[in-house]
Parts: structure tokens; C-alpha cells; sequence
């Protein structure tokens, strides 16, 4: 017997690429279940595929950094700063980053690239291990959302979230609407996709000195002219991170889908004052924002 759930839940996260850098992505679940009934004449209650399967995942993956173990790209080190934290160092095509989060922003899969394939088989054992012994089988579909037209990837962290936003290092695949005098612009789309695709979003309020900031010794002697450095406390812990130029916007706001769509609106009225816009800003899969001005 079979028992399925398609759009179980979205995940939200970041990745590293040994071409891209850090990339922001989000995938759709689906999950099928098979095994025999149980006393109930269920596989698994609906109740307890959509909440205890959902959670695993989430706790698994989501709002995480990603990360390659079997990459020669990807190093991880015990912090020598704070007490259940760590650092992670990542060389990538498009630049370097270092990072210091606490452990739990960091999902550490076996494998030489994230990719859909990789992630499925990391997320069906840890599932599998907590599911009741009628349930033999499990197939997960992570899939990205279908989109026409633009889209961009996104890496961030929302230091006043007391959730797992507040993760330095975690995105979205996220698409964006934008309207100007009430007509959808596929121009203005496209070039607002092509500013913040594979882009790290950091707040000008995060902004550190080299001399405050927390890393490696390892990030401390790779560290070049080119890298900028953010840094905050969260409740979940200190989150530090250095990028270079190439891959970073530092927007006047916090990284919020609200203020990034009121930022995208405050740009193109200094680029046309007498047009009028709407920008509509998704945060991954359905669920977004909607600036005018």
C-alpha cells in the first residue's frame, strides 16, 4: 500500500558550489510512503506525515548552509572562539568565504556536490530512521518551482528573527514581478535577477571591521583587500561571515522580503521619480511581499 503527500512542505536554503559560490535555493517535497497497514488500516496517519516527516526535514536541512564534506573546496573547524560554534571555510570559482555560525546553521552531507540527488538520499536515512516498522519503503521528490519568467538566487540572515532566519547563511530561489505605471516590465524583472543572482544580501547595519570580526585562522590568512566582513548576535548564537565585492549588495535595510521589495521600489524611483511601480518580491515558493511607489 501506498500512501503519498505532494507540497508536504518548502525548503529554504543555502549551498556551496564549487562553480557558483553560495547559492540560495528553494525546493518543493513530495513524499510517498509504502508499507503495511497498520491497526489503524493506515500506513501512517496524514496527521503524522504532515508533522513529524515535515519536521524532520525541516530540523535536517532547512534555512541551513549545505555543505559538501567529500569536497576538496569545503573545511570545517571547531571554533576557537565560542563554545558550540564552528567555522567553515569554502573556495569556490567565484570567490572565497568564511564563515563562524553556530553548529546547528550547518547541514554536513557526505558527498562531493549538493545536488537534488545528494540531498534526497541524506534526507530518506534520517527519515526512515524514525518512522514505525510497517513503513518499508520512502521516495522523496525535492523539485524547484516552475517559473516563467525571471528569478533570482539569494543568500542572507535576518539577526532579529527568533527563528532559523536569523542563520547567516541561508536563501531562496525566488522570482519577482515588476510593475511600472500598472504594466509588468519583463526588462526591469530580468535586470533585478541578473543584481542578486547567486548574490550574498548583507545589511549595511551588520557591517565589522577586520579587527572584530571572528574566523579562522585559516579565513585570517586567506583573507584578501577584496573581502567585506558582517557580523551579529542572534538568540541562537554569534553568526560572522566575510565575502568579496563580486558576489555581495549591502542594501540600507535589513534583508526582510518586506524591505527588499521597498528597497527594489526606492531604486527605480531614483532611476524615474515621475513613473510609478509596484514590485511584488517572492521569499522562495509563494509567500513574498508587495512594495508600491
Amino acid at each position: 500500500m501506498q500512501l503519498f503527500v505532494n507540497d508536504l512542505t518548502v525548503i529554504d536554503f543555502s549551498y556551496c558550489c564549487a562553480e557558483r559560490g553560495i547559492v540560495g535555493e528553494s525546493w518543493i517535497v513530495d513524499v510517498l510512503l509504502e508499507g503495511s497497514l497498520n491497526e489503524m488500516s493506515m500506513v501512517l496517519d496524514f496527521a503524522v506525515v504532515k508533522k513529524q516527516i515535515k519536521a524532520i526535514i525541516d530540523d535536517a536541512v532547512d534555512h541551513k548552509l549545505l555543505l559538501p564534506m567529500q569536497s576538496n573546496t569545503v573545511s570545517v573547524e571547531v571554533s576557537s572562539h565560542r563554545a558550540g560554534h564552528e567555522f567553515v571555510n569554502f573556495s569556490a570559482k567565484q570567490s572565497s568565504y568564511y564563515l563562524q555560525s553556530p553548529s546547528c546553521a550547518f547541514a554536513k552531507i557526505d558527498t562531493k556536490q549538493i545536488d537534488i540527488a545528494a540531498v534526497t538520499n541524506y534526507l530518506t536515512d534520517i527519515i526512515l530512521s524514525h518512522l514505525p516498522k510497517n513503513v518499508q519503503g520512502l521516495i522523496l521528490k525535492l523539485r524547484p518551482e516552475n517559473i516563467e519568467g525571471a528569478y533570482y538566487h539569494y543568500t542572507h540572515g535576518l539577526k532579529l528573527h527568533d527563528g532559523n532566519c536569523q542563520r547567516i547563511a541561508h536563501g531562496h530561489r525566488s522570482k519577482i514581478h515588476i510593475y511600472k505605471n500598472g504594466q509588468r516590465s519583463a526588462a526591469l524583472e530580468a535586470a533585478w535577477s541578473s543584481r542578486w543572482q547567486d548574490i550574498y544580501l548583507a545589511s549595511e547595519d551588520d557591517r565589522m571591521e577586520l579587527s572584530e570580526i571572528e574566523l579562522s585562522a585559516t579565513a585570517m590568512a586567506n583573507l584578501t583587500p577584496d573581502h567585506q566582513f558582517f557580523s551579529y548576535f542572534a538568540p541562537q548564537g554569534r553568526f560572522d561571515i566575510a565575502v568579496t565585492s563580486n558576489i555581495l549588495d549591502v542594501v540600507d535595510c535589513d534583508s526582510t522580503v518586506e524591505l527588499l521589495a521597498d528597497f527594489i521600489v526606492r531604486q527605480l524611483k531614483k532611476q524615474a521619480p515621475n513613473d510609478e511601480f509596484k514590485v511584488v518580491a517572492f521569499e522562495g515558493v509563494a509567500k513574498g511581499a508587495i512594495a508600491n511607489g
